[in-house]
């Protein structure tokens, strides 16, 4: 593995129709691929707006197979690029069977699979209970051109257990795609995942959309960022208002520094845990 990564992440705004939005990750592809990233994470539902500020069956139309067309015509992107990416994307297995599900795309266009979004809000603004069935996959890693990743989506960051399952599965950068609004969660965002990188000693990649939507209210607030297993931002924090492509050079050598240092994983008492999955 090298000692470094160049990875990406993109937050922007909703353009009013699915085929621009994919054009123009399309083309915030190659601008990260031309300033040299190798791996690529997209925001939540990335080809859509963020429909689940209501509940209306209008929206189960943005849902398609994975893989599928949209992952296909992405894998033959990363193909010609080079670039590892992360599709976050609406699901239907079958029909009345969707999920909120990010598929993996390796360096070379093969499809390595998808994450499900495995725990699932229902509150005002964020009614998903109506759209996505609870992920039913674990969490998988995905072995890459840039190394092993992982995959947590949204309101998953602030259940600890995913986060932890993802490091003892080896993964050394994990991606949360998201859309959260400023009302809501903005005092967490810059709290969460730097405490969870620190405490499973590995890189996030958080994503949050940018705007107000025609949908509702929520206010998207962007800030997107890298943070690094010591809790530190890689580089500034993305704009609060406007959309961004973050390109961050990762330091990968960290990882072993931090885990020397540290012996989380050595420490764990799972065999002490029992009551709280068996109360």
């Amino acid at each position: 593995m090298a000692d470094s990564i160049r990875a990406a992440l993109v937050q922007t705004t909703w353009t009013g129709e699915k085929e621009s939005m994919i054009k123009a990750h399309e083309e915030y592809a190659r601008q990260a691929a031309g300033q040299g990233a190798k791996v690529i994470c997209f925001q939540e539902l990335f080809y859509g707006p963020y429909f689940c500020q209501v509940q209306d069956r209008e929206y189960y139309a943005y849902a398609e197979s994975i893989p599928g067309p949209t992952t296909e015509r992405f894998a033959a992107l990363a193909a010609e690029l080079g670039l590892v990416m992360i599709l976050p994307m609406y699901e239907q297995e079958q029909p009345g069977v969707l999920y909120n599900t990010a598929a993996v795309v390796d360096a070379d266009g093969s499809y390595l699979g998808k994450y499900r979004k495995t725990h699932i809000p229902q509150v005002q603004g964020f009614w998903e209970k109506f759209y996505f069935r609870p992920g039913n996959l674990g969490y998988p890693t995905f072995d890459t051109a840039v190394g092993r990743i992982g995959v947590y989506i949204c309101y998953d960051r602030h259940f600890p257990e995913g986060w932890r399952a993802l490091g003892l599965a080896g993964a050394t950068i994990v991606f949360n795609p998201s859309a959260t609004s400023r009302s809501l969660s903005s005092y967490l965002w810059q709290l969460e995942q730097p405490a969870s990188a620190v405490a499973n000693e590995y890189f996030i990649g958080a994503i949050n959309r940018v705007g107000v939507e025609p949908l509702g209210d929520n206010d998207f607030y962007g800030t997107s960022y890298f943070v690094d297993p010591e809790g530190k931002f890689v580089g500034e924090v993305a704009d609060s208002h406007a959309p961004e492509l973050v390109v961050r050079d990762l330091d990968l050598n960290l990882l072993a520094e931090v885990r020397d240092r540290w012996a989380f994983y050595r420490d764990r008492r799972p065999d002490a845990y029992d009551s709280l999955i068996n109360p």
